[in-house]
């Protein structure tokens, strides 16, 4: 069965007309996740449905346009094509396009030119193998018209009573707006290598002017070229006096700038209400909008996003524009994650100017230690978009770029730390286990101290380590990242440890899984049945660090690396 639908830019309700016998299918479910579905067993109550109503999209199985043609004939045909959402059209053997509906016809003649070639480059492919008569095949291929419309086109063949082949019928969606969504998640994973590096330079030969203007430039770089913001402001909250200093500001006026602003919910704009309330606030017109307080000229709509540190909000990012409702719920949640790199950026510098001894590894333990938690909450959030996102393949590839960056940034602060002897005359203390160096463990535990530690011990040994607060993030993770080993409470919130341990059995039987637990807590003797399964051990709460590391050895052991 062909799916053929988009996801939507805005996550807006579709209305989608489904040709399937079972409404418990997991194609039924997870299109009930994009809008209204009305479900038809047959062609014929299709084609009454689309007589009575409009749909954005068809899903159907492959085949039933070439039914729909056959049977209601094409002046049937076309008017029922005529009124759903998705380009369609009929090339025939000579590469002539002999129909084609509404919303085809609605693109610019440069793409309807590329439609019709890239079809009948599909309708030679079908030709090439006269002996497969199959109407079910499919090939699909990408059209790209511009920087601005993208399009995904399935090719399905139509052949004669005699079995001749005498057409191919395009389906077309316009993926546009997935292809933008790319490059959002581009501009992250620049912002990633950017905002957080941390090197010799940065840290013993700058000033601190000369730091916050190299960070300016960055964040400014990443803002206009990737996430095409060109209005925006940083404010930093003082903790003392609860203020809002602009930090960073592009496009705004220096009396914006110097706006006195202090992080409250009410009487302080909506940059105050997102600092005292840790929510994102998107304004589609500032003139309806009693919270707005000036910030660029001609201002219609804004964002501002938390620029949240763990568990802390340390300032806002606030992003304006001229057009009115600029902002959608996507441009939300990839600035969240931005903000997320802008506040560790932030956190580097003010650590980085504190008085200390001089010693690049003295201030790269500060920044680790200061950064494990922030840099576990990215991997969180781009695991639970990339679940929004299955399908979408691209797409999900940028979020695990996302989380190999880092990755790349935990290891980076690993090697930093670690104590630098001089060669050949002071032996090196290597501060790594070479059964846990560069193995990627998932930590799943709804206990935050026993979470952080176990994390810090294995970190130390140069694991590069993920946390998750509870079942359905630990699973979520598994789906989306590879581990070489997972650690388990058995009693957590949404799912338990043996719910985790099944799952990560599922997707890869070869990682290894430790169930924690206290004392005599096994409920439905999940030890006992996940033992059966292929259960790497048991530690039991409390543990000491030589028992957790015994182990954790011990399940890396025989593992693949």
């Amino acid at each position: 069965m062909r799916s053929v639908s988009k996801h939507p830019a805005s996550h807006q309700a579709l209305q989608i007309l489904a040709i399937a016998p079972d409404e418990a299918s997991p194609l039924v479910g997870a299109l009930r996740t994009l809008g209204t579905v009305k479900m038809v067993d047959h062609v014929s109550k299709a084609v009454a449905a689309l007589r009575d109503e409009v749909f954005d999209y068809v899903v159907a199985p492959t085949g039933t346009l070439a039914s729909l043609d056959a049977g209601g004939g094409r002046g049937s045909a076309e008017s029922i094509l005529d009124r759903i959402g998705q380009g369609v059209c009929i090339v025939d053997h000579e590469g002539t396009l002999v129909w084609s509906n509404r919303q085809l016809k609605s693109y610019p003649a440069d793409a309807v030119e590329k439609i019709r070639e890239t079809c009948f480059r599909i309708f030679q492919h079908f030709a090439a193998d006269p002996t497969n008569r199959d109407p079910s095949r499919t090939r699909r291929r990408n059209v790209t018209v511009d920087d601005n419309l993208f399009l995904e086109l399935t090719g399905s063949p139509v052949f004669d009573a005699q079995g001749k082949l005498v057409e191919v019928v395009g389906l077309l969606w316009d993926a546009s707006a997935t292809r933008r969504l790319q490059g959002k998640i581009n501009a992250i994973d620049a912002a990633g290598r950017e905002l957080v590096r941390l090197d010799g330079v940065s840290a013993d030969s700058m000033t601190v002017a000369d730091r916050l203007e190299l960070l300016e430039k960055k964040i400014i770089n990443v803002c206009r070229d990737l996430m095409h913001f060109d209005h925006f402001a940083v404010r930093v909250l003082d903790k003392q006096t609860n203020r809002l200093d602009t930090v960073i500001a592009s496009g705004f006026s220096e009396e914006a700038k110097s706006l006195d602003i202090l992080a409250a919910r009410e009487g302080n704009g909506i940059s105050g209400f997102v600092a005292a309330t840790g929510r994102s606030y998107i304004c589609p017109d500032v003139v309806k909008d009693p919270r707005y307080l000036a910030g660029i000229e001609n201002a219609r709509s804004t964002l501002t996003v938390p620029l949240w540190l763990h568990d802390q909000v340390i300032g806002i990012l606030n992003v304006e524009s001229n057009q009115i409702a600029a902002f959608s719920e996507d441009d939300r949640q990839f600035a969240e994650i931005f903000g997320r790199y802008v506040a560790m950026a932030l956190h580097i510098l003010k650590l980085l100017v504190v008085e200390r001894h001089a010693t690049t590894g003295q201030i790269a333990s500060d920044v680790a230690a200061g950064l494990a938690a922030p840099l576990n909450d990215i991997i969180t959030e781009a695991t639970t978009i990339m679940e929004e996102f299955i399908g979408h393949d691209e797409l999900r590839k940028r979020l695990h770029s996302v989380i190999d960056n880092v990755d790349m940034v935990k290891r980076t602060l690993h090697q930093l730390t670690e104590p630098q002897g001089v060669k050949g005359l002071i032996p090196e203390a290597p501060n790594q286990d070479p059964l846990i160096n560069g193995r990627r463990i998932l930590i799943a535990e709804d206990e935050e101290v026993i979470r952080d530690t176990v994390a810090e011990i294995l970190t130390k040994l140069g694991a590069v380590t993920v946390t998750a607060r509870d079942g359905d993030d630990a699973i979520a993770m598994v789906h989306g990242q590879h581990f070489d080993l997972v650690l388990s409470d058995i009693k957590m919130p949404n799912k338990t440890g043996y719910e985790v341990f099944a799952e990560t059995k599922k997707i890869c039987a070869e990682c290894p899984v430790v169930l924690i637990t206290g004392f005599g807590y096994d409920p439905d003797h999940s030890i006992v049945r996940a033992s059966r399964e292929g259960l790497a051990g048991v530690l039991f709460k409390p543990f000491k660090v030589e028992q957790l590391l015994e182990i954790v050895r011990g399940a890396l052991a025989d593992a693949p690396h």
